[in-house]
């Protein structure tokens, strides 16, 4: 738990005690058994690296989404560290030998629609878009492994969120690079039923989809 930080020499320590309340709420506000934390972090995992054999290692700019990775690893019994990646560079990595997660894991496994739902949304977190700026609002969900995309889909269609064809942007910058939007007239449910932990994403969610 964080304790009070006041003055000027203590500003990065109370900024981390305010991301790790905000981290928290992200969660209470959502609580989540065992099974989905574990079905959220397996999605998110296709934003992360495994190092020397058993290292799990994220790397975001955005501290705020791997301090809600920590919480949930909290959450299931496992330690995680996180640190910024050299002094010049902006970036943070949470690092983690939790054995509770596998980069292998097959998402049509999962046999309850709330684990599919934590799922999906790790993965929207990891490897979703969505636009900052554009008038024209879209979600999409992009990956390298075409059978991953396909199982995504179907798990949203039996969700009732209807996506477009399965498709690759272009195949001479990179031939396996598949990506899905979700419909227009999808938004909506996609925001309400699946949403995000990403604290970026969430908010262009809420302010775009008005939830």
């Amino acid at each position: 738990m964080c304790e009070n930080a006041f003055g000027a020499e203590n500003q990065q320590a109370t900024f981390q005690c305010v991301i790790e309340r905000e981290s928290s709420e992200t969660i209470r506000q959502a609580p989540m058994s065992e099974e989905e934390i574990i079905a959220y972090l397996n999605g998110a995992l296709h934003d992360a690296s495994l190092n020397k054999g058993r290292r799990i290692r994220f790397v975001q700019k955005d501290v705020r989404w791997l301090k809600t990775l920590q919480v949930l690893l909290k959450n299931i019994g496992s330690n995680s560290w996180i640190y910024k990646e050299g002094k010049m560079r902006d970036l943070h990595v949470l690092e983690t030998l939790c054995p509770k997660l596998d980069f292998k894991h097959d998402p049509l496994s999962l046999k309850s629609q709330q684990a599919q739902s934590a799922y999906v949304r790790g993965f929207f977190d990891a490897e979703g878009g969505v636009p900052r700026t554009a008038d024209r609002f879209y979600i999409q969900l992009v990956q390298k492994n075409y059978q991953k995309i396909a199982a995504l889909k179907e798990i949203l269609e039996a969700m009732g969120i209807t996506s477009g064809k399965i498709h690759n942007p272009s195949k001479r910058v990179d031939p396996d690079y598949w990506r899905i939007f979700i419909s227009a007239r999808s938004q909506k449910l996609f925001a309400s039923c699946i949403g995000s932990f990403h604290p970026i994403k969430a908010q262009i969610l809420k302010d775009r989809m008005k939830i």
